[in-house]
Order: C-alpha cells, then sequence, then structure tokens
C-alpha cells in the first residue's frame, strides 16, 4: 500500500482535520497528526486489516527549539509498507512541566524503551507509560541532554565529567 493509499485510509475514517501536515522532503513521506488522535489513530493502523502495522520499528523526539517532534516509524511485516507518523509539541522548556504525549506502549510493546528513552535524553513525558523512568542516565541526573538549551554539568556526585 502506497503512502497516499494509507492516508486516503486516514482521512475517510477520521476526516481531513486529522492530519496537520504532510512532509515529503525527507527520505520517507511522513504525516503530521495532532496528539488527539494519536492512540485511536495508532490502533487503527495496526487492527485495520489491508493496513496490519504490526511493528514500531522506531520512536524518536527531535527538538526544533519552537517545538518537539515526536516521530513514529511503523512497519507492516506481512504487507511489506511503511509509514513515518509524527506528532509536534510545544516547546515547553520547564524542568517542572514536561512537554507531554499519550503512551502507545499498550499498542506496541517496542514503544515501551523507546518512550524511556525519548523520556531520559529530551524530557518527554509519556502519559499512561507502565513504566515511565529514566533508562540511561541515572535516576538523580539533572536535565535532558539531547535538548537543544541543555547545559552540560560539570561534576555529578563531585566527579568531573567534562
Amino acid at each position: 500500500m502506497t503512502f497516499d493509499e494509507i492516508k486516503s485510509r486516514l482521512i475517510s475514517v477520521f476526516g481531513t482535520e486529522l492530519i496537520r501536515k504532510e512532509e515529503h522532503s525527507g527520505l520517507q513521506p511522513a504525516i503530521v497528526i495532532a496528539k488527539d488522535h494519536l492512540i485511536s489513530v495508532c490502533t487503527f493502523l495496526r487492527d485495520t486489516e489491508q493496513l496490519y502495522f504490526d511493528f514500531l520499528s522506531n520512536l524518536t523526539a527531535v527538538d526544533y527549539e519552537d517545538h518537539f517532534t515526536i516521530v513514529y516509524h511503523l512497519s507492516s511485516l506481512p504487507y511489506q509498507h511503511n509509514l513515518v507518523l509524527k506528532v509536534e509539541l510545544e516547546a515547553n522548556r520547564s524542568l517542572d512541566e514536561l512537554p507531554e504525549i499519550p503512551s502507545i506502549a499498550s499498542i506496541w510493546r517496542t514503544a515501551d524503551w523507546h518512550e524511556r528513552e525519548a523520556f531520559d535524553l529530551m524530557g518527554i513525558y509519556f502519559d499512561g507509560h507502565p513504566d515511565l523512568r529514566r533508562i540511561l542516565l541515572p535516576d538523580d541526573w539533572q536535565g535532558y541532554p539531547l535538548r537543544k538549551d541543555y547545559q552540560e554539568a560539570e561534576k555529578y556526585h563531585g566527579i568531573n565529567i567534562k
């Protein structure tokens, strides 16, 4: 199934307001949707027989300074088609109130660790995640190292790290 056919199926079920924009400049075209539709769209992509996106191969977060983008790379192994789905979030830079998006770990189990990594390194809060905690850095680490505004610490527990 082609990108346009998948997009057409999504529009027929969710309406034209689902798609915020399309991106065709990268290696794979992408559909940007509103975060409010994320769970229902992902469930539809997984459960619809002709689509059957049974594998989340990657989930990552990108900091564009004025917003964050969560990128989902989906694949249908039996049908051999792929889709890049994106959700843009406000760039809330507060360490006390993180940007938030629903977790899709209940839809694709591979999201569990991918979401933890995005939380750990970018400070994206995945609402409903079964075990959202740091995965690469120590629990008491301050900040999110892949954010553009991250200030690298000189010491950690008295040990020089620069």
